[in-house]
């Protein structure tokens, strides 16, 4: 692990530690407690003997991000305990539930915005952040990638769920917003974990601001013409302190706003040449003869088209696509 990972690591330890030790002074027969501070220290004792992180049974690596959650554990994946297993089950389906249930409407339409998403996570959970929120006849569309995977990734897309819905909720401007939660992200993650994401505000009129932190381009479907807007700023939780621009474009009715994350342009043919991804230029010759499309058939077609490419190779990562298509005046 990372030299700041464990450093984190330790202090956590320590901490709980002392809490326990306290709690000890005035339930001594807690045989519970008792046992958990025998694994604390035996963990501290590791660290100091550089044996941390290590499995038990197979001396390989434990996955860093169950260390994060739980920095007690001995066992990588493939040597858990059968208890381990069905307690891990247990997290994985429950994180699953909650995850699906602060996902958006799958067809909501917002004034004149029309929209459709496809979310399909490699694994049980998801890395990936899809919501929409309409407030005051606007229509706010958040699309992201965590870094990381499992639930420690679900975890961090569900915090910013949290932040931008109640940012959101209180009517700042969107540069307000995504600075905002940028700051609280950077103070409550560990270095090295960070959030490309596209945040924006749909308008009844069609005017559109976007703010893209580091991720893919939002692409425009106009007819025959096909625009990229790309990244006009870093990624959430890389520095506190940093600005993020706006692009603003006007869409006319029938045209789209099209978001995606990797597992849609990094898809690739196993079979073929493994550097041959789907890609950001492939997917906007698609959308050149596919823009007159509804939201949920564009999706589909897309989805259809990376099949193709891939020969139906399965996923090895997440997949989300957002697409928002101006109606026009009603």
């Amino acid at each position: 692990m990372a030299t700041v990972e464990v450093d984190f690591l330790h202090a956590q330890l320590m901490k709980r530690k002392s809490r326990l030790e306290a709690a000890l002074m005035h339930s001594a027969s807690n045989s519970g407690l008792a046992g958990l501070l025998r694994e604390v220290d035996s963990a501290l004792d590791r660290m100091t003997r550089g044996g941390y992180g290590i499995c038990d049974e197979c001396h390989d690596t434990i996955e860093a991000d169950r260390l994060l959650a739980d920095p007690l554990i001995r066992y990588c994946l493939d040597h858990l305990t059968p208890a381990g297993r069905v307690a891990l089950q247990r997290d994985l389906d429950l994180a699953s539930q909650l995850q699906r249930r602060l996902l958006p409407p799958p067809s909501l339409r917002a004034g004149n915005w029309e929209t459709s998403y496809h979310y399909a996570p490699a694994g049980p959970v998801s890395g990936d952040y899809c919501d929409l929120v309409l407030s005051d006849g606007q229509l706010f569309f958040i699309l992201g990638d965590v870094s990381g995977k499992g639930v420690s990734a679900s975890m961090l897309m569900a915090q910013l769920h949290a932040l931008f819905r109640s940012l959101i909720g209180i009517g700042l401007p969107l540069c307000q917003i995504i600075e905002q939660v940028n700051r609280v992200f950077c103070e409550s993650v560990l270095a090295g974990l960070y959030a490309t994401l596209v945040f924006g505000l749909a308008k009844p009129s069609g005017e559109v601001e976007i703010h893209n932190a580091g991720h893919l381009p939002v692409m425009i479907a106009a007819g025959e013409s096909v625009q990229r807007l790309d990244s006009t700023g870093l990624p959430l939780g890389m520095f506190q302190e940093i600005e993020f621009t706006a692009t603003r474009v006007q869409l006319n009715a029938g045209e789209t706003l099209l978001l995606f994350t990797d597992g849609l342009s990094e898809a690739r043919n196993h079979a073929l040449d493994e550097d041959d991804e789907y890609g950001v230029d492939r997917l906007a010759q698609l959308l050149h003869t596919q823009s007159a499309l509804p939201p949920i058939e564009l999706i589909s077609a897309c989805l259809n088209d990376v099949r193709t490419f891939t020969n139906a190779s399965p996923y090895t990562d997440d997949l989300t696509i957002l697409a928002i298509r101006h109606l026009g005046a009603a």
